[in-house]
C-alpha cells in the first residue's frame, strides 16, 4: 500500500494512514486488489475515521471483481469509478512503438522498422481494472498486483511536484507538468483520477501505433497479386481483437461520459477559485473523453481498412483467375478448328478431297496453322491474350 499526502503543491510519501483527515490537502491512499482484500475490516475503519464514510457493500465487490467492465457509480460521499487499462506487456510494447516512431520522425533516412519487429501474435488485448473511489479529501484506487504504471506515475508526479526545475524536464500531460510554467497539483482527489486514467488512456493511443504497423504489414500482403496469403488465423485473430477493443473503448467512454454528467448536475455556488477548479476538472474530463473517442475512431478505421483489403483481395484473385480462365478458353478456342480439321481428314472414308495427293498433307496444315494465326491475331487485337496490367 502507498500513501501520498498532497498538500501546498508538494507531496509527501508516508508508510500508513494518519488517524483523521488531513489539516491541509488530500491523500491518495494506493493498493493492489489482493492487499485491499486483506486489510479491507482497517481500511474501512480508515475510511470512516478520514471520510466519514466506508465504502458500500457492493462497491467492494466491484472493486475485488477483476472482470468488471468500466463503469460508474456514486453515492452522496463518494463517487465510484472502474477503467480497464492494458496490461504492463501491451503497454509496453506500444510504448516502444511510439519511441521508434519518433526516432524515425527525427531521422527521416533511417529505413522503418519491419514487421518483423513486431510481436508474433496478438491474440488479445489483455486488461484489467482499477477501480476509484474519490471522497472530497481522500482518492482510493484499487490496482492489480503488477501494476507498474502506478508506479511509475507515482514516480513522475513526485519528481514533478518535489523537483519542478530538474534539467532536460519535459511536458508531461498525466501529472501536469509544463515545464516553464511550472508544476500544477492535482487540484482534489477527482482531478488525480482524472490524471490517472488519462495516464492509462495513453497506453491505447501507443497501442495504436503496433496494431497500425501490423495491420499495414498485412494490408500490403493482401494486396499483392503475385503473392498468396495464408496467414488468415492470425487476420482472423487481430479483427477479433479490434472488436473487442472497441468494446472496452465503449465502456471507457460510457463511464467518463456518465461521470462528466454527474459533475455538470452538481451545483456550483462556491467562490471563484472553486467555481476555476470546476471547470478546469470538468476541461480535463473531456479532454480524457476525446483521447478515448480517437482510440474508438482510430480501431473503427482500421476495422474499415482490413475489410476493405480483404474484399479488394477476394477481388484481385477473382480478377487474376478471370485473366487465367480467358487465356485458357482463347488458347481452347484456337486450337477447336485444328481439331475439327484434323477429325474431319481422320475420317475413315475412302474419298475425301486431297486425301490421296501428294500435297494434301501440307495443304492440310497450311490451312491449320493460318487458322491459328488468325485466331491468335484476333484474339490478340481483343486483348484476350494480353498481358493483364500491374
Amino acid at each position: 500500500m502507498r500513501i501520498f499526502h498532497f498538500h501546498g503543491g508538494r507531496i509527501d510519501e508516508t508508510d500508513r494512514l494518519p488517524a483523521g483527515p488531513p489539516a491541509r490537502g488530500f491523500l491518495w491512499v494506493s493498493c493492489a486488489r489482493e492487499e485491499f482484500a486483506g486489510s479491507l475490516p482497517a481500511l474501512q475503519e480508515s475510511l470512516q475515521a478520514l471520510a466519514g464514510c466506508p465504502l458500500v457493500d457492493l462497491h467492494v465487490s466491484d472493486l475485488l471483481n477483476e472482470h468488471l467492465p468500466s463503469h460508474y457509480d456514486y453515492t452522496s460521499r463518494y463517487d465510484l469509478l472502474v477503467f480497464r487499462r492494458l496490461t504492463s506487456a501491451l503497454a509496453a510494447r506500444g510504448r516502444a512503438a511510439a519511441k521508434e516512431d519518433a526516432l524515425a520522425a527525427q531521422h527521416p533516412g533511417r529505413p522503418a522498422p519491419g514487421p518483423a519487429r513486431l510481436p508474433s501474435g496478438l491474440r488479445q488485448i489483455d486488461t484489467s481494472p482499477v477501480g476509484f473511489a474519490a471522497f472530497d479529501r481522500l482518492l482510493l484506487s484499487v490496482h492489480p498486483a503488477d501494476c507498474q504504471e502506478r508506479d511509475a506515475f507515482a514516480a513522475r508526479l513526485l519528481r514533478a511536484a518535489n523537483h519542478p526545475d530538474l534539467p532536460g524536464a519535459t511536458a508531461d500531460h498525466s501529472t501536469g507538468h509544463v515545464p516553464g510554467n511550472g508544476y500544477r497539483p492535482p487540484s482534489g482527489p477527482a482531478d488525480l483520477m482524472l490524471r490517472l486514467i488519462s495516464a492509462m488512456v495513453d497506453g491505447y493511443l501507443d497501442l495504436r501505433r503496433l496494431l497500425t504497423r501490423q495491420f499495414e504489414h498485412w494490408q500490403g500482403a493482401l494486396l499483392q497479386p503475385s503473392a498468396r496469403f495464408m496467414n488468415w488465423n492470425a487476420l482472423l485473430d487481430a479483427r477479433l481483437l479490434l472488436h473487442h477493443l472497441d468494446e472496452v473503448c465503449d465502456d471507457q467512454r460510457g463511464a467518463v461520459q456518465d461521470w462528466i454528467d454527474a459533475l455538470e448536475a452538481l451545483p456550483v455556488d462556491a467562490p471563484a477559485a472553486r467555481q476555476r477548479d470546476h471547470e478546469l476538472l470538468a476541461v480535463r474530463a473531456r479532454d480524457v473523453l476525446e483521447h478515448i473517442d480517437r482510440v474508438v475512431h482510430h480501431v473503427r478505421r482500421m476495422e474499415q481498412n482490413t475489410e476493405t483489403a480483404v474484399q479488394m483481395h477476394f477481388n484481385v484473385q477473382s480478377n487474376r483467375a478471370n485473366d487465367i480462365m480467358r487465356i485458357l478458353t482463347a488458347v481452347t478456342a484456337v486450337f477447336l478448328p485444328l481439331n475439327l480439321i484434323a477429325g474431319i481428314f481422320g475420317m475413315n472414308f475412302e474419298w475425301i478431297p486431297l486425301i490421296h495427293r501428294q500435297s494434301g498433307f501440307w495443304w492440310a496444315l497450311t490451312s491449320m496453322g493460318a487458322t491459328a494465326v488468325a485466331l491468335v491475331l484476333y484474339f490478340w487485337r481483343k486483348r484476350y491474350l494480353a498481358r493483364p496490367e500491374r
